[in-house]
């Protein structure tokens, strides 16, 4: 007799999957809370908690529907910790003849499978599409076969025709593709956005748990009070909640930053989708589908914007983090090699800005792209933090950083080094921008006006400095010429004021 055991990761809760159509008694699912997981990294402990969470209600909805389900919680006697130690066990323990499971989205986790069933099973085995994704692992590959940049607007492009999203037969819908230039506005000073959707679980015997376990988390929690969507059902209401209330002024307001409001008009469902508890399908036809409703209030910048993130960047991340790994988590284009300032673990610093997404970070394991992107990234690129710290501190400390698209967000379009993959430039910035986009500057222990002298604003002279040791790599780039016109343009004196300044905190930079 035939018996099938198949494993779901705790990244793979999709209930739509159409192993769950129907009830097989021959079918034993399998998923394991592992301390392989918890400590390949340093993670956030409301990610813990929120993948826990997720994986016990989603075991429950498969035993609700009739299907059998293998659950071991962190400290279940016959948990091994390991993955596949865990299904051997399984598969002698009773006798299964099959082994099945859903294509892994990490390459380690890929691999470590791959290894098992090519080595160490004695029964056939078999991989099945997540059926979450809206691109296949290499179709970005194959998209960009023999170019040498991947243009991320190219290929949003074509996901739009081949979803038929916000189209007019082969055209965009008003002929235009892209309203990115209307989505980076300031938020005014006495705006105040909607207060968020929050969840308010009791989560204490799950925190007890991972203490008990001596795991080691980075961050905060309430146990009394966790926010976070675990179920599709609170998936499906907080995307319900962006549209009627978020939707609005999403585009308009994505890239502004507060330290007032933490939330501001984002839909924070991407634990949800990176957890395949939604699928972003689903989410952008529904968004679309409220917009096309409310068009007399909702503007088509602000639907486009959020598309752009779902359909673009998600799936253009994912694309190339499997046409570039494995030697893409090794890439170190400007030879950063700087550890990461205690404050990254604390928040104690006096630069208002970091302060502010560092604590909301440690708070919610939450920011939003930018905090992430021009905050946070853009002082690691800055000072010259080794990528492989910044990448660590990025996957441990966000709710939604699983490493298909946290490496390709961080190493690439923050850190640059891949050295022009995924940006076109490095996203660095000096005190003017951040000023321009957000309210940090205002109360900060720095100037922002002034480059160099007592108080002066960090950002400013690390901006030059950037520029003029990586002058060798970066001054042909015709993305920033600009900036090179303009530094030797400058008097030698005043070059010679910046680089001092800059020295002078790169060497404490513990202090700042």
């Amino acid at each position: 007799m035939s018996k099938t055991l198949r494993l779901i990761l705790g990244d793979q809760l999709n209930l739509n999957h159409s192993w769950f159509e129907k009830v097989d008694d021959e079918v034993t699912y399998c998923l394991f809370e592992m301390r392989q997981e918890t400590d390949y990294v340093s993670h956030h402990i409301q990610k813990v908690v929120a993948f826990f969470l997720a994986m016990r209600n989603f075991s429950k909805e498969l035993k609700a529907a009739g299907h059998q389900v293998i659950y071991f919680t962190l400290d279940e006697k016959e948990n091994l910790q390991s993955l596949p130690l865990n299904l051997l066990f399984l598969i002698e323990k009773h006798g299964f003849t099959k082994f099945e499971y859903l294509l892994p989205d990490e390459y380690r986790l890929d691999k470590q499978l791959k290894e098992l069933c090519a080595n160490d099973l004695e029964i056939e085995s078999q991989v099945t599409d997540t059926e979450h994704f809206m691109s296949q692992r290499h179709e970005l590959k194959e998209f960009f076969e023999g170019k040498k940049t991947y243009l991320m607007e190219s290929f949003y492009r074509s996901m739009r025709r081949k979803f038929d999203l916000m189209m007019d037969g082969d055209k965009p819908l008003t002929g235009k593709w892209n309203y990115d230039h209307d989505n980076r506005k300031k938020m005014p000073k006495d705006h105040v956005p909607p207060p968020p959707l929050l969840f308010e679980k009791d989560v204490t015997e799950i925190v007890d748990l991972i203490h008990k376990s001596d795991v080691k988390t980075i961050g905060r929690i309430q146990p009394q009070n966790f926010i976070w969507p675990t179920s599709r059902k609170e998936a499906l209401k907080l995307l319900d909640f962006f549209c009627e209330n978020c939707l609005v002024y999403f585009g308009t307001f994505q890239d502004a930053m507060t330290p007032q409001f933490w939330s501001l008009y984002h839909s924070r469902i991407s634990f949800a989708m990176n957890a395949k508890i939604i699928a972003p399908l689903e989410v952008v036809q529904k968004v679309i589908k409220y917009w096309e409703a409310n068009q007399d209030t909702i503007s088509i910048a602000q639907t486009e914007g959020f598309v752009r993130q779902i359909i673009g960047w998600r799936e253009y991340m994912r694309g190339v983090y499997w046409a570039k790994m494995p030697e893409y988590a090794t890439l170190n284009f400007l030879n950063h090699t700087k550890k990461l300032p205690d404050y990254f673990w604390t928040g104690e610093t006096k630069m208002a800005c970091m302060k502010h997404a560092i604590n909301q970070s440690l708070d919610y394991a939450y920011a939003h792209h930018i905090q992430r992107l021009m905050i946070t990234g853009n002082f690691s690129l800055l000072t010259g933090l080794h990528p492989d710290e910044v990448d660590k501190w990025y996957l441990g400390i966000y709710i939604d950083a699983l490493e298909w698209v946290e490496i390709t967000n961080t190493r690439g379009m923050s850190q640059f080094a891949d050295g022009g993959i995924v940006g076109t430039k490095p996203y660095v910035s000096s005190a003017n921008y951040i000023d321009k986009m957000s309210h940090y500057c205002k109360n900060c222990f720095y100037k922002k006006k002034e480059k160099t002298g007592e108080g002066a604003c960090p950002f400013n002279s690390l901006y030059w400095d950037f520029y003029d040791r990586n002058k060798d790599k970066l001054e042909k780039n015709p993305r920033i010429g600009m900036a090179y016109r303009l530094w030797n343009k400058m008097d030698s004196k005043k070059k010679e004021d910046l680089l001092i300044q800059a020295n002078h905190y790169l060497e404490n930079i513990e202090n700042l």
